[in-house]
């Protein structure tokens, strides 16, 4: 166990030091002042460029700067916005926890409605029932999200007019913003109408969530549903049922948590997709997240937000995938020793 630790730690570290050596080398690569890039702030004066390239370490050798770099991160100095000037590290405190609340979101929904209905589907496997949720999950998951996220703006908001079209909260409800987080900023702000505002936050939560969750549900089921077909035709299930049990009994004893070991691993490998569909569904529905920001970004060629964005998210997506798997090899050891035997 402490083997397999320190191993996953030395692999988040390099990787950790990778990702911010080329978010180093980025402004190197983009278009336009250098300086400019890195600092966000154009120079009106030479006194100022030197004075700035000065702070930037950018009179040195390219090692300086690299520390520079790695030290400005760790203290919160990640620059200002090329476009308005706001302090990047502020921007991305705000935009960051609405695309991880909206992650958690379709996530939840997922996991509470994939596997469960790929348990259903795949111990009553090639019934009704089980043709039902494959139909499902195969037209589920072929729809592009942004294609059904338009669809449901056009029936639920613009047809039905039951929800609203975009944004997080109505703008009647003034939220400051502490933690980033709308459910726990409600929580903790002094408006009389908490009830109100959290109904709103809900309204406002269903159509992005959905847009996101029906792909990803879709994958749970497929995945929970191959999982427990292929658990419950072992040799130690019909042993099991040779001897007298229930179906119930091998489910909830043997079936179970073998069916749910190989789910982990496709949970690490969704990260990156899940992300990636969030972003985009922040663009259409105005959900004020980091896909949303960069987006913005990049349509101003704002290259100090562009560079801080994607490496706050890749940061992300590399720390959750290696932890996901990490935990996945801590509590399936028969695993990690199938893999070694098989090298």
């Amino acid at each position: 166990m402490i083997k397999l630790f320190i191993r996953y730690l030395n692999l988040i570290v390099i990787t950790i030091f990778t990702l911010i050596f080329l978010s180093f080398l980025l402004p190197f690569m983009f278009p336009g002042d250098l300086l400019s890039n890195i600092s966000g702030i154009v120079p009106q004066t030479n006194e100022q460029r030197l004075a700035l390239e000065h702070a930037y370490k950018l009179d040195q050798s390219i090692f300086h700067q690299f520390g520079f770099y790695i030290e400005s991160l760790l203290n919160g100095n990640w620059g200002v916005s090329l476009a308005d000037q706001a302090t990047l590290y502020n921007e991305v405190r705000i935009a960051f926890p609405a695309t991880l609340e909206l992650v958690c979101y379709a996530l939840v929904v997922s996991i509470v409605i994939g596997i469960p209905v790929g348990f259903m589907s795949g111990l009553k496997n090639h019934n009704p029932i089980d043709f039902s949720v494959v139909t499902f999950s195969m037209v589920g998951y072929s729809f592009p999200v942004f294609w059904l996220a338009l669809i449901f703006i056009t029936i639920f908001c613009l047809q039905l007019e039951w929800l609203p079209i975009s944004g997080r909260v109505d703008l009647l409800f003034d939220i400051p913003v502490d933690t980033g987080f709308l459910i726990i900023d409600i929580a903790r702000s002094s408006i009389e109408n908490k009830h109100q505002a959290y109904m709103d936050a809900l309204q406002h939560s269903i159509l992005p969530t959905a847009s996101v969750a029906i792909v990803t549900t879709a994958l749970f089921v497929r995945f929970t549903r191959r999982s427990i077909m292929d658990v419950m035709n072992k040799d130690y299930i019909v042993a099991a049922k040779s001897r007298g049990f229930t179906q119930s009994q091998i489910f909830f004893k043997h079936g179970l948590k073998n069916a749910l070991l190989p789910i982990l691993p496709i949970l690490a490998l969704q990260i990156s997709t899940l992300i990636t569909n969030v972003m985009i569904i922040e663009t259409i529905f105005s959900w004020p997240g980091i896909g949303r920001w960069l987006i913005q970004a990049i349509y101003q060629q704002d290259y100090p937000a562009i560079r801080i964005g994607m490496l706050v998210v890749s940061l992300f997506v590399m720390s959750m995938t290696i932890t996901i798997e990490f935990i996945t090899r801590a509590i399936d050891p028969a695993r990690e020793r199938a893999e070694s035997a098989a090298l």
